[in-house]
């Protein structure tokens, strides 16, 4: 593998439906591999723009099948442009509708399937309690063209959860892709610098811009690597911080460095006890009900 690889945040605005998202997705896919890019991450939900609605027949009407029109026409583009694509969208599928992402090789081959386990079930009249969360956080080898990268997927809210990343380091994840939408400010920001931190892995985020409802950009690429041999103390691990502005926004991400970073450092899996935190696996949801905050 070569030492580094580009990683395109779409931080765009939707367009006004499925038919006008697909062919502005399509189009800012191109541009995106026209600057280099290896990987392009949408945010969060692009098939509707992140719009949920409660109604259920609408809800019904946005939702696309994850062998559909509109997500294969993306494994069609990956397959056309050889550059790996995180396509989201609202997913129809038997069990309900998901918040999912498919990660698409340069072969347009699928190379995960994710749904987003902590759904936002707030009790608010457009939250996500209307959508079926996913039940298990996937890691898979990603062919490039400039060789095989390990990558997951977090989606957003679960990026609140720290057994998210942990999970998925644990799985091998080298590269987290986390599509988004909500405001990007300093705790979230401070959230993501800290799950790269912890378990010495990439973390992408893919925002979409203001004046989207609730959302700012400010997408970000943090490395991982926080400590090098040649540097007396810490290093910043944010690569790319984009502004609020919608664009595509190229991070280039130091495989290399990371890898090397890893193999000093053991990712802290020596010093892990697990047989002390069996309590983080429990349920907790009957001792703290929603009216307990």
């Amino acid at each position: 593998m070569t030492d580094s690889i580009n990683i395109a945040l779409l931080q765009i605005l939707p367009a006004g439906g499925l038919a006008q998202n697909m062919e502005k997705g399509v189009r800012c896919c191109k541009e995106a591999r026209e600057q280099g890019a290896d990987i392009a991450l949408f945010p969060e939900m692009w098939s509707s723009g992140y719009v949920i609605p409660h109604d259920t027949d609408e809800l019904d009407r946005l939702a696309v099948p994850a062998d559909g029109g509109f997500v294969m026409r993306f494994s069609s583009l990956a397959r056309e442009l050889e550059m790996a694509i995180g396509i989201t969208f609202l997913e129809k599928s038997g069990r309900g509708p998901r918040n999912t992402i498919c990660l698409f090789d340069r072969y347009g081959r699928l190379v995960y399937q994710y749904s987003k386990v902590h759904i936002c079930d707030f009790g608010e009249a457009d939250d996500e309690s209307v959508l079926c969360a996913g039940d298990e956080f996937a890691v898979a080898k990603l062919d490039t063209a400039k060789g095989d990268i390990m990558v997951g997927s977090m989606i957003c809210y679960d990026r609140e959860f720290p057994e998210s990343a942990r999970v998925l380091m644990l799985k091998g994840a080298e590269l987290l892709l986390v599509p988004n939408a909500c405001p990007m400010e300093i705790n979230r920001l401070s959230q993501l610098r800290g799950r790269a931190y912890e378990n010495m892995l990439a973390i992408a985020t893919c925002n979409y811009p203001a004046p989207h409802p609730d959302c700012n950009g400010r997408s970000t690429l943090f490395d991982g690597v926080a400590y090098l041999p040649e540097l007396p103390g810490s290093r910043d691990m944010c690569v790319l911080e984009a502004d609020g502005a919608e664009g595509i926004f190229l991070a280039r991400l130091d495989i290399a460095m990371l890898r090397e970073y890893r193999k000093r450092e053991a990712q802290n899996l020596r010093n892990r006890r697990p047989e002390s935190y069996e309590v983080i696996a429990k349920s907790w949801s009957a001792r703290f009900p929603r009216t307990a905050f």
